[in-house]
């Protein structure tokens, strides 16, 4: 968690430019090009899922996806240089935020189109049933896809195929910057997948316990071929929809209490009730400190990519022109 909430704090000062603690120059210019999509305040949902995820398990993501891509194992440092278009980049600089991925790790690629990730996951997951043993598919969505088509579409694929899926909504409650819960008809995400026969699990997004523990009965039952379940992680965005969004629409009333339940700050408090030192917590804050300003030195200094690479891993309908 402490790593997420790093990494997303740099990346949000890169794309921002100027003077940064992580090492950006003072040239007032942005590392990173055109905003970025954060996930600052949902890094328990990310993490407490990721932590029953093996390495031949899928995951597929959204546009704010950079926390499950490091909860899943990616490098942190090969994904900053993807976020700053260089060489180095987990997808050569091709890909950069809103489309990242690391198919080493099983990480299949966060998406820019809302609920995009959800067929996805659900012809990753298919394949994996047709290949036998107990892999599975982990597919993160927000609250704002379950208003789109392919939500109803992929739910009752995985169900009537049994395919081994955990679907996680990750409902954060705003659909960019508009509040979900008016635009949102019934009871949500969780009533919507048991009217299809999808069991569903609601949970404290911000408890990174809770989320560990629900996902790990979820994860369980879904190896053991009960087929798709959902786990809906009730959390909230700290900050705009995009990184330099200051995000005057909402209530600063309604901000002040979702900081008030900042999970990190859950998950401090939780790990010195059980005995751990505040040393400790300091050791760790500063270890991903460390290794995201490595991260954001080394982007900063990596090459860009050659300008033929444009032209390379790209699919060609075969007509033999390019446009």
């Amino acid at each position: 968690m402490l790593r997420i909430r790093a990494f997303e704090d740099a990346a949000e000062e890169a794309s921002q430019g100027g003077v940064s603690a992580y090492g950006q120059s003072s040239d007032g210019k942005a590392r990173v090009r055109g905003p970025l999509h954060l996930s600052t305040g949902q890094e328990a949902v990310a993490a407490g899922v990721c932590a029953h995820l093996r390495r031949d398990d899928y995951l597929t993501s959204t546009h704010r996806g950079h926390g499950h891509t490091l909860a899943k194992g990616a490098d942190p440092a090969r994904m900053m240089a993807e976020l700053f278009g260089k060489a180095t980049g987990c997808n050569g600089g091709r890909g950069g935020s809103m489309h990242i991925a690391d198919f080493s790790v099983g990480m299949l690629g966060a998406n820019g189109v809302v609920a995009a990730g959800l067929p996805i996951a659900v012809g990753a997951a298919h394949a994996q049933k047709l290949a036998g043993g107990d892999a599975i598919t982990c597919c993160f969505f927000g609250d704002g896809a379950i208003n789109r088509g392919p939500f109803l579409e992929a739910l009752n694929w995985a169900r009537i195929h049994s395919l081994p899926v955990l679907f996680v909504c990750e409902d954060n409650r705003w659909s960019a910057t508009t509040a979900t819960a008016p635009m949102t008809a019934g009871e949500g995400a969780s009533a919507r997948a048991r009217s299809l026969d999808v069991p569903a699990t609601p949970v404290d997004g911000n408890d990174v316990a809770a989320v560990w523990r629900a996902a790990g009965e979820l994860v369980a039952q879904i190896r053991a071929g009960s087929g798709p379940r959902l786990l809906h992680a009730t959390t909230y965005r700290l900050k705009g929809h995009v990184s330099v969004d200051p995000a005057k629409y909402r209530d600063p009333a309604e901000v002040e209490a979702a900081l008030r339940d900042d999970p990190l700050v859950h998950a401090i408090a939780t790990y010195r009730a059980a005995g751990g030192s505040e040393q400790d917590v300091r050791t760790l804050e500063t270890e991903a400190r460390d290794e995201i300003f490595a991260a954001v030195k080394a982007a900063g200094d990596a090459p860009w990519p050659d300008a033929a690479a444009a032209f390379t891993e790209v699919q060609t309908t075969g007509a033999g022109t390019w446009f």
